[in-house]
């Protein structure tokens, strides 16, 4: 099912809490789609993360709005979708205790779909992907979970021909303590811009000793999203320098070098866009290994933005394993700004 849209259509974002996204679709009719934290499994148009959320304020939801013509939805394969035509957004959730097949196959059945979606609703390029996999540190029998996950994640991108090294778009990959393996992505007509850390490995370019095959993602892209604005999307941040983790066992000093590692991104984003971008205006997620460490890691930002803050005011909150099990914090987060991307 292909969706017809203008050209023109913009997109745009905000971070609401559950009470004040469910009373936009008070009318009947939903929001163009909505990514939600804490929040109902049975909301189509708001796929939600399946992690317990550690914030004061509960349940939130990303929000975003189209100024396009007709929100359609439609299904592929096992992915779920809404598109205009111009942008989309998707869900996949598959359990293992239902499919039977390990991770590494699971997740390379995700993507396939996830890549016929993009070529089923005619818009080819993914901007945001959020990955989160029940139980990501564990023994998959005999390779860790992660890097099974990695294993059909990026032999997927090879076969669909897409960019798997440079010009792989942001992502991020968390554990989850319960729940199916849940895939949430973001598409539009053109492609986004990669932007990476020069404080880190790239980290499709890590060295063998973290797994057979590397993670599929860049540090952030930048994306020009309509009404002369531009979006900075930037992946899962943690306490890495080079390609190895830093500060172990500390979570103070881990969240203070992810902030380090998110200030090196966002200069290296204002260097390819016009546009300026502040770790102060981001709207993030914060997961957090061990829930005990929340004030830790809030009383972190805090110090380091001031408490009003808007990064401080928006943030979320959820209690999540990383990527790596001697990393305590993770932070991925969104933001626009007027401008346009670079030539």
């Amino acid at each position: 099912m292909q969706v017809q849209g203008e050209n023109t259509s913009s997109l745009r974002v905000e971070r609401l809490s559950l009470p004040a996204s469910l009373a936009l679709a008070a009318n009947g009719r939903a929001p163009f789609a909505a990514l939600g934290y804490g929040t109902p499994h049975e909301l189509a148009w708001m796929p939600t993360v399946n992690a317990r959320v550690l914030s004061e304020q509960g349940a939130m939801a990303d929000v975003w709005h189209v100024s396009g013509g007709r929100v359609a939805s439609s299904t592929t394969g096992i992915a779920r979708w809404r598109s205009d035509g111009h942008w989309l957004l998707g869900a996949i959730d598959l359990d293992e205790s239902v499919e039977k097949q390990d991770l590494a196959e699971l997740s390379h059945r995700a993507y396939r779909d996830l890549f016929k979606t993009l070529d089923q609703a005619g818009t080819p390029h993914l901007l945001r992907i959020w990955n989160y996999l029940p139980q990501i540190n564990a023994d998959g029998g005999g390779l860790e979970r992660y890097r099974q996950f990695n294993l059909g994640r990026q032999e997927a991108f090879f076969e669909a021909g897409r960019a798997a090294f440079e010009g792989a778009p942001a992502a991020c990959a968390l554990g989850i303590h319960q729940g199916a393996l849940s895939i949430r992505f973001l598409a539009g007509q053109t492609a986004p811009m990669p932007v990476e850390n020069p404080r880190q490995v790239s980290a499709y370019r890590y060295p063998e000793t973290y797994g057979p095959r590397s993670p599929t993602f860049s540090r952030a892209a930048l994306a020009e999203i309509g009404n002369g604005e531009v979006a900075l999307f930037i992946s899962g941040t943690a306490s890495i320098v080079g390609h190895e983790t830093v500060h172990h066992g500390d979570v103070l000093e881990q969240t203070r070098e992810t902030l380090r590692n998110l200030e090196a991104v966002i200069a290296a984003a204002n260097g390819q866009a016009t546009a300026s971008f502040a770790l102060s205006m981001l709207d993030c997620v914060v997961y957090v290994r061990h829930p005990g460490d929340t004030d830790k890691v809030r009383g972190v930002l805090e110090s380091a933005l001031g408490a009003d803050a808007p990064m401080i005011r928006h943030a979320v909150y959820l209690e999540a394993d990383i990527c790596r099990s001697d990393l305590l914090v993770e932070i991925e987060a969104h933001a626009v700004a007027p401008g346009r991307l670079r030539a």
